[in-house]
């Protein structure tokens, strides 16, 4: 993993992590929307295709934020209902879905009880992956589906450095102008914890999931996992 003076402490993480979204939780959509130029809006809709449940399934997003996914979840005609460990985030919220304090790596949901997971940008934020990963295969009907959407590295050289630049160069000088700049270099410097694409799809295929596929949006920028429980 690479090293960078904006990751905390991997046993501080949580409770780092935890204060930071608790800080940026009232300008988080409005930068988000300008630093993706708006391709965020776009990105979230093309994971909620991938759910493939009919109109009323429920589908529970973890890590939720403020609310934007339960939000596009309703306009699917989805139930949806949040989880996020952020106070600062559920306070801040812009959704009527019911949302959850909660840590994901433990839900406060009963086993086989909904029928799709949805999880917008927030992998790299987790202290760990294969308990995240188990704890949807567990709360997941059989048949269930997970979708995963995080950000993502383009595969050309080209793409790469102007990504790298943009991302680890302006996202943060823009977010340190709006909003928090530690804040806003921890996110881009925190895609050290995502692992590469192959490893993460045998990651969530041996928690549990089948038919597990992996796809770019973006040029690159963005990239999303789905997988069926077993």
């Amino acid at each position: 993993m690479t090293t960078s003076p904006y990751l905390p402490d991997p046993s501080d993480k949580a409770a780092t992590v935890e204060a930071m979204f608790d800080r940026v939780a009232p300008k988080y959509d409005r930068l988000n929307r300008l630093l993706t130029l708006r391709l965020d809006v776009a990105w979230r809709r093309a994971a909620i295709r991938e759910i493939e449940k009919p109109a009323g399934s429920l589908v529970i997003d973890l890590a939720c934020g403020t609310g934007d996914m339960c939000n596009d979840l309703i306009t699917a005609h989805y139930c949806a209902i949040g989880f996020d460990f952020s106070a600062g985030m559920l306070k801040a919220a812009t959704t009527a879905s019911p949302l959850v304090r909660a840590d994901v790596l433990r839900l406060p949901a009963p086993t086989n009880s909904v029928d799709a997971i949805t999880c917008g940008f927030a992998l790299r934020n987790f202290t760990a992956l294969e308990p995240f990963f188990a704890e949807c295969a567990r709360v997941l009907r059989p048949d269930g589906r997970v979708v995963l959407l995080d950000v993502g590295e383009p595969k050309s050289k080209l793409l790469r450095f102007g990504h790298k630049i943009y991302f680890r160069k302006i996202v943060p000088f823009i977010g340190g102008l709006l909003s928090d700049r530690a804040a806003y270099s921890y996110l881009p410097a925190s895609t050290a914890y995502l692992p590469e694409s192959r490893e993460l799809v045998d990651m969530v295929r041996v928690a549990g999931f089948r038919n597990v596929t992996h796809r770019r949006y973006g040029l690159g920028a963005a990239q999303l996992v789905v997988g069926t429980a077993l």
